[in-house]
């Protein structure tokens, strides 16, 4: 088989192995970022809600996750990587999806329920491409919908918050009204009610997620009210009520006003000086739904039409460390209520009763 009778043959193998050896070092040299470390092809990007990016909470959570991925797969910021666009108004979510189909990214995400209807319309339209959606469902083929139990995580926050108020006073603020925020008030009542049903929860909702000025002046209504401890679900509105504790705390450093932070952990938006007014942060892992997601999708086994939901099960939702703020007896008491939620010997509702 070596000598003449399949010599052109083998000629003819070997011409195109030197072809085929040369595009594939030319693609494998594509493959290597700036450091020489391996790349990988796929590319995810993100479009935010009108929180931004960098809204210490929900959005900013998501592009953790996403530049998590990419630097575990070698991937740069740009075209071909990873990116997000900012949403300045709901008018620029259809805009900032067709931007990033155009640039050809693989996945693009859509984060938030506000963006349910701009993600469908243009999921039908872009039938080829594959895209994502936080906190709402899209029944489409190529659209894979994450959702969370919010509920689960903020009844823990409330638990926190119903041991540790010494006023029996503690406030609520969420930014618009939704299913998805209606959940986060429904767990942290419940979550109260199961430590003391006569601590009285004001609950008040500011009609926005990026409005801080609207955070702080209802946080300023509740502490002034009594309220010593304050959850927030609003996202950069709720930056309004950190600072209003954190003002409070700068005036009296013996006041007793803490927050409960949301999404992200929230303990460096409490600093004041050496103290914080963060007693914890209810965590809605968003950066490892994006990054289970996103690796599903670069090993072909995108779940489109499908709904993933996250839990305490799942290690979806949690509190976070609270750094000294919360006592030990108190934080034993808190996992004892985890369990049985996890266990299924709790079920927390989705709805306000």
């Amino acid at each position: 088989m070596t000598k003449r009778k399949f010599g052109l043959a083998l000629s003819m193998v070997l011409a195109a192995s030197t072809i085929l050896g040369a595009c594939g070092a030319d693609k494998e040299e594509t493959k290597k970022g700036n450091g020489g470390e391996e790349k990988n092809d796929f590319s995810v990007a993100m479009v935010t809600d009108v929180g931004g990016v960098d809204d210490k909470s929900f959005n900013q959570s998501a592009w953790e996750g996403i530049k998590e991925f990419g630097a575990d797969n070698g991937l740069e910021k740009g075209d071909g990587g990873i990116d997000y666009l900012q949403s300045k108004s709901d008018a620029d979510y259809n805009t900032n999806l067709n931007k990033l189909v155009r640039r050809d990214f693989d996945l693009v995400f859509g984060v938030g329920y506000k963006m349910q209807e701009s993600v469908e319309e243009i999921s039908k339209q872009k039938q080829d491409n594959k895209f994502a959606i936080i906190d709402s469902v899209v029944d489409q083929p190529n659209v894979a919908s994450v959702l969370f139990k919010e509920q689960e995580g903020s009844y823990l926050a409330g638990v926190a918050a119903a041991l540790m108020t010494k006023s029996k006073k503690i406030g609520f603020v969420g930014g618009m009204e939704s299913d998805v925020i209606e959940r986060f008030e429904a767990g942290f009542l419940e979550g109260v009610k199961a430590v003391d049903p006569s601590i009285k929860v004001d609950v008040q909702y500011a009609g926005a997620f990026d409005k801080a000025e609207l955070g702080k002046t209802t946080a300023n209504r509740m502490y002034s009210s009594g309220v010593d401890i304050i959850f927030h679900a609003a996202g950069g509105t709720g930056n309004g009520v950190f600072a209003e504790a954190k003002e409070l705390k700068t005036k009296n450093p013996d006041s007793y006003v803490w927050v409960i932070g949301v999404d992200s952990d929230q303990y460096e938006e409490g600093a004041v000086g050496d103290t914080n007014v963060t007693l914890t942060s209810m965590l809605k892992r968003v950066d490892i739904a994006v990054q289970d997601l996103t690796k599903l999708a670069m090993e072909d086994k995108f779940p489109g039409g499908e709904t993933s939901v996250y839990g305490l099960a799942e290690d979806g939702v949690a509190l976070a460390d609270s750094r000294g703020a919360i006592p030990e007896d108190v934080l034993a008491q808190i996992d004892e209520y985890a369990k049985k939620i996890a266990d299924g010997d709790v079920v927390v509702p989705e709805t306000v009763e």
